[in-house]
């Protein structure tokens, strides 16, 4: 199986980058050839602008779905996103590995989506959800929040991690991928904020870890999260009622 993991925090000995490095050893160790895209380390610009674009479908108004298209079909994207996709399209498995920030991913993994997510070819008005461009690959979200996992169910303090994740779940639906269930670190505190002791603390930080590794030792048996598809919808694009 091949393998990309998206990499996003910018501190190279954060518990992201443990948990990135132990998904690649993991992976490698079974045979599989993983590949890593470090948005941060990389300098990966994620802001959508007419500064991306030489050849401009109109150089008067700015429309990104628009340049987007067109410098899709001229085959001239701006070098990092063709690299991205590049290897989007290698990929059979796809894993997104970022911390939770304001209850959501940081913005660097936005903007990913907003450039490499190329209109009119990744994704079209009919090339969406069941019919999308990576129908029959799948993808996993390794998160890691400040709040212990308690404070992250329905009713928590720290907001259902489901419903948090929900834009992330349901864009890589739109892109046609099987979407499997989350892993998610709970209670992973930056130096001077941590919930326990130093001893208690790494112990957490192990057993997470190890969680993560068996998760992974175990991914080709994991199920596919469910959503709707074309088939669900009315023309109009709602959910269709029950006809008995």
């Amino acid at each position: 199986m091949r393998v990309l993991i998206i990499h996003c925090h910018p501190e190279p000995q954060s518990f992201n980058a443990t948990l990135s490095r132990t998904a690649h050893r993991t992976l490698t160790e079974q045979g599989h050839a993983v590949r890593v895209s470090d948005l941060y380390g990389e300098g990966f610009q994620p802001v959508e602008g007419p500064q991306h674009y030489s050849d401009r479908a109109d150089p008067a108004v700015f429309s990104p779905l628009a340049e987007q298209r067109h410098a899709w079909q001229q085959g001239n994207l701006p070098a990092d996103v063709q690299r991205e996709i590049d290897r989007l399209e290698w990929a059979e498995l796809l894993i997104l590995q970022f911390p939770l920030w304001w209850h959501g991913a940081p913005a660097l993994l936005k903007g990913w989506f907003d450039r490499v997510m190329v209109s009119g070819g990744l994704y079209t008005s009919r090339m969406r959800y069941d019919a999308g461009y990576f129908r029959g690959r799948r993808a996993l979200l390794s998160v890691t929040t400040g709040a212990p996992a308690t404070a992250l169910e329905p009713g928590g303090r720290g907001g259902d991690i489901n419903a948090l994740l929900w834009p992330l779940h349901y864009s890589l639906h739109y892109l046609g991928f099987r979407v499997l269930p989350p892993f998610v670190a709970g209670g992973i505190q930056g130096h001077g904020y941590r919930y326990r002791n130093d001893n208690a603390f790494t112990g957490h930080l192990q057993e997470q870890q190890e969680n993560w590794r068996e998760r992974l030792m175990q991914v080709n048996q994991s199920r596919p999260m469910t959503f709707p598809g074309w088939a669900d919808w009315d023309e109009n694009g709602r959910q269709k009622t029950d006809a008995g």
